[in-house]
């Protein structure tokens, strides 16, 4: 799984909150990192601060020592793990894959952290399909557990092994679940948000009490209209939109998460959602 050197070697399209956060998640766990992002300095001084604020945390992880191993940059040759983590646009998504894989070398798994696309449709314009997997991971990456592992089809049963290697290396609890829209938690998270954001829209609770609810009431760590604000209502609208594409009527979105997303109240990101973030951003 490893190169000579013995650091794993990883690279990360995309240099937002969730790349970010994946590509901090592998320094703390002793990997090399590469992350390809346009807005470079933005994305190493996002890493950065995750990084500090993991150090104060805990003085097991060493901000300096992860900074050493993290580079800016295109994907590299020879890396072991390309993670794909640009925003939910198919033929984006495709487009970066392809390169990576011209770029990377013929012995790198490619995973994409989509939290809702088909991974085989994303697969259809590599030359090894096989060796492509969806590895979801969870916003905040740095404090949440799980990575859903998505296999397809034609995904090899040695990517499926080495991608079960590089969840367990960074300490999260993977689980696998085949190609199909939403997988399993985009599936039921979305679901129930929605159904959320309708009861506010029909006033039958606060978004404070409906997440309350649901907190004390069913043991969920955050509340289901917080969690949509934190993940990015934007986000929220085009998952909601593509599972109610492939799935039906079950997943329409409600009208007050299309005029929210259209004033730019897009959550945490923009400072105003369901919430009002100002002081968290």
């Amino acid at each position: 799984m490893t190169p000579q050197s013995g650091r794993p070697r990883v690279a990360v399209i995309g240099g937002g909150r969730m790349g970010a956060g994946i590509a901090q998640v592998f320094l703390t766990a002793g990997a090399e990192v590469t992350v390809q992002e346009p807005e470079a300095e933005a994305a190493h001084a996002r890493i950065a601060k995750g990084l500090a604020i993991a150090e104060s945390k805990s003085p097991a992880h060493n901000a300096a020592d992860g900074l050493a191993r993290l580079m800016m940059g295109p994907v590299p040759y020879g890396v072991d793990l390309v993670v794909e983590a640009v925003p939910e646009d198919p033929k984006l998504k495709i487009e970066v894959l392809a390169e990576a894989e011209g770029r990377a070398g013929e012995r790198a798994v490619l995973a994409s952290n989509t939290s809702s696309l088909s991974i085989g449709e994303l697969g259809a314009g590599l030359e090894r399909p096989e060796r492509l997997i969806g590895l979801h991971f969870f916003n905040p990456v740095p404090v949440q557990a799980l990575v859903e592992i998505v296999v397809t089809a034609r995904t090899a049963d040695d990517v499926l092994g080495r991608a079960r290697q590089w969840v367990e290396l960074i300490g999260k609890t993977g689980v696998v679940v085949n190609d199909s829209p939403g997988f399993a938690s985009s599936r039921l998270g979305v679901l129930l948000g929605l159904e959320a954001m309708r009861m506010v829209e029909e006033g039958v609770a606060s978004p404070e009490d409906i997440d309350t609810a649901m907190e004390l009431g069913y043991r969920h760590p955050m509340g289901p209209i917080r969690l949509g604000d934190l993940v990015g209502l934007d986000v929220r609208l085009a998952i909601a939109e593509y599972l109610h594409q492939k799935l039906g009527d079950r997943f329409e979105p409600p009208r007050i998460l299309r005029d929210k997303v259209a004033a730019g109240e897009l959550g945490r990101k923009s400072g105003k959602g369901f919430y009002t973030w100002e002081e968290e951003r």
